[in-house]
């Protein structure tokens, strides 16, 4: 799940109209070699340049197939691509989301994966990240990354603050804080209001935003509701930051994080190579990471997120035979190897965790806590369900609203997402 990717929607809007999509490249002609279009959603500047040197290795292996590249903001692609395969007009292969997946594949816009090329491989891959690319039993994508949340740290200023371990609780996190304040005047700890970083707090009571076997909402329960009230909390008290529910959030927490101007933090693998580049991390091992704290049902864990490689079901028989070449090169564990060293992200195959890249202590941290990594439910819409939340949450942290009124909000609008579930 990436966050807060920043890049001009102008320029990716002239990219996206200067680039011929699927089955619609006159390139793919008997008399030369077929052009496929991949939109990519990794980040700009650390990792697509990873992207695009795979693309050149994978056109200098296989003569009859080409590759043109649009890297699209992930804040936009998912509605891009949505458009355009309505339009019959999308990219022969997109990047997409773990939870865009089954939504575009009950939509009839992706080819289902099962006995092509691309899957060859299939026993390869993490069995709950196959899982995670199927709709009704069918899968239409090949997992690329990984990732999931943790609570990262600097665990200089945690030795400062005389605190020798993570901490395995919220309540021991915001006893955390308030040391590291303490010794060393910058807080311990800064939480996000962003939908998708509160998801761990819900997991903590044993509760999710709906209950897809029941079909019923659950964001309103009594669990949900005591899961974000502790989220509530981590915004108040001694070395606990407050909330920001600015645009710029996302950057404001991280570039303090990196710069060693708050201890800790909850973030993805995604953010590690930015990590690195901060002043408090030049020294790599100073990167703490640990599963995020649990709540009291005494369970802790966060989302299982990441990437697919998904084929267009617009594209026609040529186009999308080569689009499968390309997504199976991608995927392979030599290219995911690759991608881990270049980009620090986590491999979706056991076989690509190479002793070097098992060597990059942010991947052997983030690899450490995927067992606690809790899959999303085999509902298309669930992905969904957090834009409503990323409206409220915000309010709810500001004092702009009560847990009870956002939660209703909240309640209301997923019901209009899911209509057939009961409240």
């Amino acid at each position: 799940m990436r966050r807060g990717i920043a890049a001009s929607a102008l320029v990716a809007s002239l990219a996206l109209t200067a680039t011929a999509c699927g089955g619609n490249d006159d390139s793919g002609k008997s008399d030369g070699p077929v052009t496929i279009t991949w939109w990519d959603t990794s980040n700009a500047t650390n990792e697509a340049p990873t992207y695009q040197a795979l693309i050149k290795q994978f056109e200098a292996a296989d003569k009859n197939v080409k590759v043109k590249y649009v890297n699209v903001p992930f804040d936009q692609a998912q509605n891009k691509f949505d458009t355009a395969a309505g339009a019959k007009g999308a990219p022969d292969v997109l990047r997409s989301e773990v939870g865009w997946t089954p939504a575009f594949a009950k939509k009839g816009f992706f080819l289902p994966l099962d006995g092509t090329e691309a899957l060859a491989d299939r026993a390869k891959f993490q069995p709950s990240l196959i899982k995670q690319a199927q709709y009704e039993g069918k899968t239409y994508g090949v997992p690329l990354v990984t990732d999931t949340l943790a609570l990262v740290y600097n665990k200089a200023l945690f030795k400062k603050a005389g605190i020798t371990e993570a901490p395995r609780t919220w309540d021991e996190l915001k006893s955390d804080a308030a040391k590291v304040q303490a010794k060393t005047k910058v807080d311990g700890y800064w939480g996000s209001t962003q939908a998708y970083y509160a998801q761990p707090f819900l997991y903590g009571e044993g509760a999710d935003t709906v209950d897809a076997s029941a079909k019923k909402i659950t964001v309103n329960s009594a669990a949900a509701k005591k899961g974000y009230g502790t989220w509530l909390s981590t915004f108040s008290g001694k070395g606990l930051h407050k909330a920001d529910s600015t645009a710029d959030a996302y950057a404001h927490i991280q570039d303090a994080f990196v710069n060693g101007k708050v201890a800790a933090i909850i973030q993805g693998p995604w953010e590690i190579t930015n990590f690195y580049k901060g002043s408090a991390f030049k020294d790599k091992s100073n990167l703490g990471i640990a599963t995020v704290p649990a709540g009291s049902s005494g369970k802790a864990g966060a989302p299982t997120g990441g990437h697919n490689l998904s084929v267009y079901a617009g594209s026609d028989q040529a186009h999308q035979a080569a689009a499968l070449k390309f997504v199976k090169f991608m995927t392979s564990a030599k290219s995911q190897e690759t991608i881990a060293l270049k980009n620090s992200t986590l491999p979706t195959r056991d076989d690509a965790y190479t002793a070097q890249v098992k060597a990059d202590p942010g991947i052997a941290g983030y690899q450490g806590v995927l067992a606690a990594a809790q899959p999303r439910p085999a509902l298309p819409e669930y992905s969904s369900l957090w834009v409503p939340l990323d409206a409220e949450l915000p309010k709810i942290a500001g004092g702009k609203e009560s847990l009870d009124k956002g939660l209703g909000n909240a309640e209301l609008a997923i019901a209009k997402l899911v209509p057939d579930f009961s409240k």
